[in-house]
């Protein structure tokens, strides 16, 4: 197999022997080493990188996962999902013998928790995963040991959540074991890069906790920490998302208001953006993602009567996809057996991610419609359960209308005059 000489350089420092010139690796204090087994119960996105990274740094590393396909591909050096270089990292870390993957945690110095924290259908935080995670590795824990709450959790998870099933299981959290929450913090595709680089909020329970957390994150991060109290650490992760948000909805909204007025939303938004104290980010078909689309109903959900900003950002953002529908909707009905093409499932553009995506949900939205016949593109994904998925020259041969909702570098490329035939949807405004 032969790969980019990037690639090839980074491959052979990393395979095998985990040399001591790859950028990670640097020979931990005496202190540091007390925290030697590390478990990180939760294999996905966030889980699955830090254990490879953390294994990289030279720690034993034992990964968790409901899952045993996700346990088998791992432990064969192979990944389950896609992320830029993370292939390299599992397979070097496994082949050391310093990463392996299990259906069951172990005794361990460190346990971090990275399992996902979506909402129920009330739109209220289900933290069943974060309880099922924390009662499992309590039966495992011993005195000295650190537990890192990695999910993005509503306020108080740490204090009203972790800390009873620990104090329950006989431990006092910052006494007989340390007890923190170091939200992630990282962007999809360059998830190996920012959890080294980025700088880390580390909120303990305790202040002995913060420090026991600063001295692992310390060992692998070259950003800086910053210290502070877990709850406060919780809810600094739920503010940097809800800002996006609440500047995306923005932008989505003013798109509508565009379309009533008849003028160029995307022209708007380059003129305005031209004032040195203005930056209006892009509109699209709504908000998707494990994050931005989640976590502020969170704060919503904890504070009801004063988050009005917050909630109404969401609901404004939530309403696009909908709004999207209605259009496609609206051009179909000028034809007879309309054939729709339907240009990215993702939830952003260059990922495989389809978490809360409204692509996917305008997708299933025009199937329930019957709308007409769906073609369904998605590079980045091999199937899924809901659509059959066709290749892109397919979908740009025999579609009547295109729907784009990623902007995909495969998209951008398309030829204007394949474009002139047909009617478009552009909701990334990248045609």
């Amino acid at each position: 197999m032969r790969l980019p000489q990037d690639r090839q350089l980074l491959y052979r420092i990393i395979s095998g022997t985990l040399a001591a010139d790859f950028y990670l690796i640097q020979t931990p204090s005496k202190r540091l080493y007390e925290m030697k087994q590390i478990c990180v119960i939760g294999l996905g996105y966030i889980g699955l990188p830090t254990s490879s990274i953390l294994a990289a740094k030279g720690y034993q590393v034992l990964g968790v996962d409901i899952s045993q396909k996700v346990v088998d591909t791992i432990n064969s050096g192979r990944i389950h999902i896609t992320e830029p270089d993370l292939d390299l990292f599992v397979k070097a870390a496994v082949q050391s013998g310093k990463l392996r993957a299990s259906l069951t945690p172990e005794k361990s110095d460190v346990f971090i928790i990275a399992v996902p924290t979506p909402f129920k259908e009330d739109k209220k935080p289900d933290m069943s995963f974060v309880q099922a995670a924390t009662e499992n590795l309590v039966k495992f824990l011993q005195p000295g040991n650190l537990v890192i709450l990695e999910s993005t959790s509503p306020p108080k998870t740490c204090e009203d959540i972790i800390s009873p099933i620990i104090k329950k299981a006989g431990f006092v959290p910052g006494r007989d074991v340390f007890l923190a929450h170091c939200p992630e913090r990282v962007l999809p595709g360059q998830i190996m890069r920012e959890v080294v680089e980025n700088d880390r909020v580390i909120g303990g329970l305790t202040p002995a906790c913060a420090e026991k957390a600063r001295q692992l994150y310390s060992s692998f991060v070259k950003g800086q920490i910053h210290i502070t109290d877990s709850n406060t650490a919780e809810m600094v992760k739920l503010v940097e998302n809800s800002f996006r948000d609440v500047n995306i909805a923005f932008a989505n909204e003013l798109s509508i208001i565009c379309e009533r007025l008849n003028l160029n939303v995307w022209e708007l938004i380059k003129l305005a953006n031209l004032h040195p104290r203005v930056n209006i980010l892009r509109p699209g078909p709504g908000v998707g993602g494990h994050c931005i689309a989640v976590d502020p109903w969170f704060i919503v959900d904890a504070c009801p009567n004063e988050a009005k900003l917050i909630k109404t950002a969401r609901l404004v953002n939530d309403s696009k996809p909908e709004h999207v529908v209605s259009k496609v909707v609206q051009a179909a009905g000028r034809l007879k057996n309309p054939v729709i093409g339907i240009l990215g499932l993702a939830y952003k553009q260059d990922i495989d991610d389809l978490r809360e995506s409204p692509a996917v949900e305008i997708a299933h939205r025009l199937k329930e419609m019957n709308t007409g016949k769906l073609m369904v593109c998605e590079p980045f994904c091999q199937k899924h359960p809901d659509f059959e998925l066709f290749q892109l020259e397919q979908v740009l041969k025999q579609a009547d209308i295109l729907v784009l909702l990623v902007a995909h570098q495969q998209f951008r490329k398309i030829a204007p005059e394949i474009l002139k035939p047909k009617i478009v949807i552009d909701t990334c405004g990248i045609w």
